[in-house]
């Protein structure tokens, strides 16, 4: 068998994908589709000893018959299960310690993940200090946009005659 802390490392590995795309996953059980996840990102599935469908096989072997996640201990006999079909040239506890190699210490691999770039035409369109005319008038100085404000003309009703102007000039324009 492995060593303990190699045997650490795989139970981490195990509770990494186990979490891997479910908020309300604990770490303690696991699903198919992370189960695959898990030997294709740790290179279990190689294509032609090992494929996806004799990944989703030994999944269905191991759990429980009515169970859709395996344990820990499961997941270690479904290890030994792959060993001998991934590491045909080896025995069975060399193909085990060699399949525990490839997962310990690995956790998911996130594909295709989109990094936003703002260049050439993105950038010039989004440069809010050269706006003109009417859009102009929806940013302030800093280029934040002003919200509903920006947008609309929003009336003032505080003086005597609704939408008047200049409310609060009138005493400075009539002389006592």
């Amino acid at each position: 068998m492995a060593g303990s802390d190699e045997m650490a490392s795989l139970e981490e590995s195990f509770r990494k994908f186990a979490i891997y795309g479910d908020t309300k996953a604990t770490g303690q059980e696991m699903n198919g589709k992370n189960w695959a996840k898990l030997c294709k990102d740790c290179k279990v599935t190689d294509g032609k000893s090992v494929t996806s469908t004799d990944v989703d096989i030994v999944f269905s072997k191991v759990k429980g018959k009515t169970a859709r996640v395996i344990n820990y201990e499961e997941f270690k006999k479904a290890l030994e299960e792959l060993a001998p079909k991934r590491f045909k040239d080896k025995s069975k506890e060399e193909a085990y310690e060699a399949i525990c190699q490839l997962v310990a210490g690995k956790e998911p691999i996130n594909v295709g993940v989109t990094k936003a770039k703002t260049v050439g035409a993105v950038e010039r369109l989004t440069d809010t200090s050269k706006y003109t005319g009417s859009h102009k008038e929806r940013f302030d100085e800093s280029g934040k946009g002003k919200g509903k404000s920006g947008r609309e003309n929003i009336v003032d009703t505080s003086g005597y005659v609704s939408a008047y102007k200049n409310a609060g000039t009138y005493d400075a324009k009539v002389k006592k």
